[in-house]
């Protein structure tokens, strides 16, 4: 799923304020020896720190439906990561990169919350939105001037783009088999003078909508000729 993200922030990227430019986005780590071998302009999104939003884990089961509206299957609600990019821009002079770095702050402001309409396939499927923040307050335990230190750089000005995305939490649990009848409900002498009823059945509206349909649409109903 963590590229599946990557691939959404890079079409964000690209779009906008960058329409139609030739500037690359790389999610390689700004290392010295990347920054040596780059001989074109970038943008730079580097992915360092994975960790969970528990504010956003929720308890218990969501039904998963089949064709007859049964009950197939259980899903857990899926689990929230906050993803932290690290995006720079690298050209030959600060100027320039002080131009890139404000396209992709004004391309990434509007989108403060993510539609699943604007979502890959895989993320769209569950019909939550992704929120994104750039730029915020740095909140997490690593600061930037310890990240340039492991990767080895120099410090470059920098967005701190986050992006908090929902992963499924897989497999769905097996749900037992649907009730086809419901409960039986005979009313009779208890003094057994009188034959033992056949007695009235509760049927599941589920089963009895299934069957209605099955039952006006079979070919070889009698009154169907």
């Amino acid at each position: 799923m963590i590229h599946v993200v990557d691939d959404t922030v890079k079409e964000l990227i690209r779009g906008g304020a960058l329409s139609g430019s030739d500037i690359d986005v790389s999610f390689e780590a700004p290392t010295r020896d990347w920054a040596a071998r780059r001989n074109a302009p970038v943008i730079n999104v580097y992915l360092y720190d994975i960790r969970e939003d528990v504010k956003r884990r929720f308890r218990g089961h969501a039904p998963v439906l089949g064709e007859e509206n049964y009950e197939v299957s259980r899903r857990r609600p899926p689990r929230w990561f906050r993803l932290s990019y690290l995006v720079t821009a690298w050209t030959k002079t600060p100027q320039d990169e002080h131009r890139l770095l404000a396209a992709v702050l004004t391309t990434l402001l509007p989108h403060e919350l993510l539609a699943p309409s604007q979502l890959p396939p895989v993320l769209r499927e569950l019909g939550l939105s992704m929120p994104l923040t750039v730029a915020g307050i740095h909140t997490e335990s690593r600061s930037l001037a310890e990240i340039w230190t492991a990767l080895g750089g120099e410090l470059k000005p920098s967005l701190d783009l986050v992006v908090t995305a929902p992963f499924p939490v897989l497999p769905d649990l097996d749900s037992g088999p649907p009730v086809t009848e419901g409960a039986t409900v005979r009313a009779h002498d208890t003094k057994g003078e009188q034959p033992v009823p056949a007695g009235r059945s509760h049927r599941p509206h589920q089963v009895a909508k299934a069957r209605a349909a099955r039952e006006r649409t079979a070919p070889n109903r009698p009154d169907a000729r």
